[in-house]
């Protein structure tokens, strides 16, 4: 409610000059005035502020309160003359003309008239909500209700709840694009979350208690507000009653005292009451002037401590912390309006106008603080939108690979928390910055959504694929025929790494199909090969004897008979079998062993390095490699081409010479040169030859 408002029959406006005429009228001419005022009162509503027209300095309260300590005059006083028994004319009473930012205190405290606890919303801490997660605002939230009252906490509720639903709505939207993306119907889509549940819940408790606590609050808040404008009636009704003025003084000051312990009344009616009171205060006091010795008595202790408050006021005037002055200069002006009356006209305008000055001055300290707030806020929407440009940037960059858009998801994701971390922007900007934002994000989301659509497009068709392999795995899982399928199984496992990705709901429950298929198999290869890893440790041991006995052999001297038992010793080192990878050099020895004995036999040299070359062999052939004897065959496939080009290079040599005599002992060595080249080209054929039958 405005100070133009009304308290009904409280203002003794319509017919306040009635009461104020003179002190000699009777009780029953009181009586026809008020009601000649309640009759005025149903038809026209006009308040104290309305009627009066010229401004008293003291009354023009300075940003908070209103202290009606009105300059009431008399006709007589008017004309210089002053009349002993008549109360003065109060025609000249006013509501003054406000500055601009009187309101906000007022209003201010007349919120914190209402609750005596309202004013420890002053001292909540101020925090900056927009760069706290979801889990910190419900947190904060929570907090503030378990150790605050509910009434105090208002205004920072209402902002975690505007910044909590913000960030909520951020990600329903961009749940919802990718609902719409993989075909969802806009109509079946719904998200929630615990936290979100969670955080509806305490508002609820929040809305709940605060509901209740205004209701208790209204029915107490009209009780006291009916008891306050009966009190300004009995104030009114003292002026006209006859009897001692010490009497009526001391009813007076029992109805003060009354005032004080009213009890808070509505915010809407608190000025307008207020101004009422004080305004019919200074008719009492006028009325005063038959007992000077009460009234300024009175006068000088108001005068006193409004000194001292002028005084603080000063000084919080010098303090650099604006908004700590601004909330104690509210109880300094709580204290000048509901604890003290009016002084001495002499004192009125030039103790309003300290306090005025005063007021004024914390004011504009306050509104630069804001100023630079506000500056703040405006570097705060130069980064937001920075950042929002380049989110745009971002999402314009047309990338085809899922490890680039996993890339662009990071940077969208920094710059989202920097966002939010930025701080406030003006309160004008918000809500175009914050759509702004959310329109940046979510032509990102669209666009990363359609890639990942076309990709399970692809992973759908990498999943038959796999699936396939699986097949192929699962049917030969139980194969004897390692040699066959050994290298197959090796295949479809290189195959499955170049396939690429699958839906992520398939990945795993194909992989394991596949990885079990594919260890049954080669669990029973191991186990085959770990069966046959005894037999080569058995002939390993066999070998080791056999060799020993080779070095103690002696031979005949013949050497169709030495030969002989050669070969049997070396069927009998075959006939071993295979020994452990790891042992295999026991057949290096053997050979060595072998060459020995050889070079002790007068024999065809390439008879010998064939048997000693077939003995190699069955040390090459491997039933399930043939590694082996594929290096074997490279090696003797490239000795063939080089003693081949030996040959024809010494063949062509041979033909530089004209009318070759074949004494020539330059000549007789190129052609014993050639001889054993053919001779060594034999044996490599022949072991080329032996090679072949093995595959």
């Amino acid at each position: 409610m405005s100070e133009k408002d009304n308290l009904h029959i409280a203002d003794g406006n319509e017919n306040i000059k009635d009461e104020a005429i003179t002190s000699e009228k009777t009780v029953a001419e009181t009586q026809d005035s008020n009601s000649e005022e309640n009759t005025s009162n149903e038809t026209t509503e006009t308040s104290i502020s309305s009627d009066n027209k010229d401004d008293n300095p003291e009354d023009a309260t300075p940003e908070i309160s209103e202290d009606k300590e009105v300059a009431h005059t008399t006709s007589e006083e008017s004309s210089g003359t002053e009349d002993e028994t008549a109360p003065p004319s109060i025609e000249a009473a006013t509501t003054p003309k406000k500055d601009a930012f009187v309101n906000e205190i007022e209003e201010s405290n007349a919120e914190d008239a209402e609750d005596e606890s309202n004013v420890e919303r002053h001292n909540l801490e101020e925090k900056d909500y927009s760069v706290m997660s979801m889990e910190q605002l419900s947190d904060e939230f929570e907090n503030l209700l378990k150790t605050k009252k509910v009434q105090t906490i208002k205004t920072h509720a209402e902002e975690i709840k505007t910044e909590f639903n913000s960030k909520f709505s951020e990600i329903l939207d961009e749940m919802k694009e990718e609902f719409l993306s993989e075909g969802g119907n806009e109509i079946d889509f719904f998200y929630s979350s615990p936290l979100k549940k969670h955080f509806n819940s305490l508002y609820k408790d929040y809305k709940t208690n605060l509901n209740a606590y205004y209701k208790t609050l209204e029915t107490n808040l009209k009780t006291n507000l009916d008891n306050r404008l009966r009190i300004i009636e009995d104030i009114k009704g003292l002026i006209n009653v006859e009897e001692n003025i010490n009497t009526t003084y001391k009813h007076f000051k029992d109805l003060q005292e009354e005032w004080r312990t009213a009890g808070p009344i509505p915010r809407d009616k608190y000025n307008n009451a207020w101004n009422t009171y004080h305004h019919h205060v200074e008719i009492f006091y006028d009325f005063l002037h038959l007992n000077r010795d009460l009234r300024d008595m009175d006068f000088k202790h108001n005068l006193d401590q409004k000194l001292k408050i002028i005084a603080r006021a000063e000084e919080l005037a010098k303090d650099e912390n604006s908004n700590r002055a601004f909330r104690e200069l509210q109880v300094l002006h709580k204290m000048w309006k509901e604890d003290l009356g009016p002084v001495d006209k002499e004192h009125r305008e030039a103790i309003w106008e300290r306090f005025s000055n005063a007021t004024k001055t914390i004011h504009e300290k306050r509104q630069a603080y804001y100023l630079d707030v506000d500056k703040a806020h405006e570097a705060n929407l130069d980064k937001k939108q920075a950042i929002i440009t380049k989110i745009e940037e971002v999402a314009q960059d047309d990338s085809s690979s899922h490890q680039a858009w996993q890339n662009k998801i990071k940077v969208i994701e920094g710059l989202r928390v920097d966002f939010f971390n930025a701080g406030k922007v003006p309160i004008k900007v918000n809500e175009a910055t914050w759509a702004k934002f959310k329109a940046a994000v979510r032509v990102f989301n669209k666009k990363k959504n359609s890639f990942y659509k076309n990709l399970k497009k692809d992973q759908y068709t990498n999943l038959q694929k796999k699936l396939d392999l699986i097949k192929i795995a699962e049917d030969n899982k139980d194969n004897d025929d390692f040699a066959t399928v050994s290298p197959l199984m090796k295949k479809i496992q290189n195959d499955w790494k170049h396939i690429g990705h699958v839906p992520r709901k398939d990945s795993d429950k194909i992989w394991k199909r596949f990885k079990a298929a594919c260890n049954h198999y080669f669990d029973k290869v191991n186990a085959e090969r770990n069966a046959a890893d005894k037999e080569q440790v058995e002939a390993f041991e066999n070998k080791t004897k056999l060799l020993d006995s080779l070095k103690d052999l002696q031979l005949s001297g013949n050497p169709e008979q030495d030969l002989e038992t050669i070969k049997q010793k070396t069927e009998e080192w075959g006939a071993l079998g295979q020994v452990p990878q790891s042992k295999r050099f026991i057949e290096g020895k053997f050979n060595k062993t072998l060459d020995g004995l050889f070079n002790s036999l007068k024999l065809d040299k390439s008879e010998v390095e064939m048997i000693k070359f077939e003995n190699k062999l069955e040390h090459l052939a491997q039933p399930d490699d043939t590694r082996l004897l594929d290096n074997e065959h490279h090696f003797i496939r490239k000795k063939i081409d080089e003693v081949r080009g030996e040959l024809n290079q010494l063949e062509n040599n041979l033909q530089f010479f004209s009318n070759i005599d074949e004494s020539n002992p330059l000549v007789k060595d190129v052609l014993k040169n050639i001889e054993n080249h053919k001779e060594n080209l034999a044996v490599w054929e022949e072991k080329f030859k032996k090679l072949k039958e093995l595959y």
